[in-house]
């Protein structure tokens, strides 16, 4: 996209790529120097060159969306100060946590149940393209996320075309109660941490991992941490390296006294650079397996 046609937004101790690629929003697409989605309703180009972000239209919008009033520095100070919490905070600098739409984020980790991130991706991408409406930026065509409305009338047979597979029936079931007005999560904004991820939980498909989820990345509730198979793997063989007996009722209890009231942030770090350095790890082994037969031929 033409610069002249571009705003430009002041975005210090923000990474733009590494905040869309850290598994917390799964339909932002790759677009020349910048990147291609949807906040609401409204289609958005955004690039960033060094600090500043350039970006089509809606500064405040993309300003909120990407927290870039959270104080990063205050956080990342917050947390608890040891070698693993220390290596995932330099690893991850300038990650902030999104502010999602909240029936968007709802639906997206009710799907993400048993899922990677790729898999995750592709539903999100059938969801809207079947269900949502087309909008066109920067040459690129891209979908809005389907209204409660729009997936409510559709069948479990349409969601499992979708790869949803048994998620189905439990997100259409979800649908039916936010569309008919029996769920209304905007007005679930005011509930204290403990009442919220009980309500949440009464919902088909949203269990505690989901429920911190949504509460972390749609209400803001930073203290939120949720567990999932990556971050049980970090805490038992960080923290807990010789527990024996160590269920899901002590990790969460110990999550929520060690890292605070950011830990939402400290989770999202973990995650993310745990991911990540797995994923090095394992194309270096598969490259030095390669060497070494090639070696041997």
């Amino acid at each position: 996209m033409s610069a002249q046609h571009l705003r430009k937004i002041p975005a210090q101790d923000f990474d733009l790529a590494m905040t869309l690629n850290s598994g917390q929003v799964f339909h932002w697409e790759k677009a020349g120097d910048g990147f291609v989605g949807t906040i609401g309703d409204r289609a958005v180009y955004v690039e960033q060159c060094g600090d500043p972000l350039f970006v089509s239209g809606g500064e405040e919008l993309i300003h909120s969306y990407f927290a870039l009033d959270h104080p990063l520095t205050e956080i990342c100070a917050s947390f608890p100060e040891d070698p693993v919490m220390n290596a995932a905070t330099e690893f991850c600098r300038g990650l902030r946590i999104i502010r999602q739409p909240k029936w968007e984020c709802l639906v997206t980790f009710i799907c993400s149940a048993m899922k990677q991130v790729a898999h995750i991706r592709q539903i999100s991408q059938k969801l809207r393209e079947r269900f949502g409406e087309a909008r066109e930026i920067n040459g690129c065509v891209i979908y809005t996320f389907p209204s409660a409305d729009r997936i409510a009338a559709s069948s479990e047979k349409e969601l499992r075309q979708c790869a949803l597979g048994y998620r189905a029936k439990n997100l259409l079931a979800t649908t039916r109660l936010v569309a008919r007005g029996d769920v209304d999560l905007e007005k679930m904004s005011v509930l204290p941490d403990v009442d919220l991820r009980a309500r949440l939980r009464e919902l088909p498909g949203v269990g505690a991992k989901v429920a911190n989820c949504v509460m972390l990345f749609a209400y803001e509730r930073l203290r939120a941490f949720p567990i999932d198979v990556w971050i049980e793997r970090v805490l038992r063989e960080k923290y807990f390296p010789r527990a024996r007996k160590l269920n899901a009722g002590r990790l969460r209890a110990f999550t929520e006294k060690y890292f605070g009231d950011h830990g939402g942030y400290a989770q999202q770090y973990l995650f993310h650079h745990a991911r990540m350095t797995k994923t090095k790890t394992k194309r270096k082994t598969r490259s030095e397996k390669f060497v070494t037969t090639s070696s041997v031929r």
